[in-house]
């Protein structure tokens, strides 16, 4: 494994941990060059998702944007790194275990809401107001109503 701070191809294991539901392999790599940390993850590959977006367009089911649009939802929240690490693993877990391999994008977006909802209100509100496009203050204000 290449080191991703200076591309060193001779990296070290220092750690290795399985999650708890076993899909997943965390291993902490030491650069032998640079001596920087960093973390890995292994998982098994399956088949791949295809996200159904509106406009009918078919895109293979990216975690990193998943995870970018949990983490711009939890920008300044008490939200953890590793809540979020488990969120998005619960999520493409959820999309595995579907009938099909293809999936509407507005089923992933209310898959999130629903577990972020439970998370925390305030990255629920932030990631409704992209998902369900509020157009308005009245939008908001009636997300809103719903939470409290």
């Amino acid at each position: 494994m290449r080191c991703i701070f200076c591309s060193n191809p001779d990296t070290d294991v220092v750690e290795t941990r399985t999650s708890e539901d076993g899909a997943t392999v965390r291993r902490r790599r030491e650069c032998g060059k640079c001596v920087k940390r960093f973390t890995t993850y292994e998982r098994v590959e399956q088949l791949p998702i295809t996200v159904i977006k509106r406009d009918d367009r078919r895109e293979r089911f990216d975690r990193e944007k998943l995870m970018r649009g949990l983490l711009k939802s939890i920008e300044k929240t008490t939200v953890t790194l590793e809540q979020v690490e488990h969120l998005a693993d619960e999520i493409e877990e959820a999309l595995k275990q579907e009938e099909t391999t293809e999936v509407a994008s507005a089923k992933i977006g209310e898959l999130v809401a629903k577990k972020l909802k439970k998370l925390d209100k305030l990255a629920y509100i932030r990631f409704a107001s992209v998902f369900r496009r509020f157009v308005d203050v009245e939008d908001f204000e009636r997300e809103l109503k719903k939470l409290l």
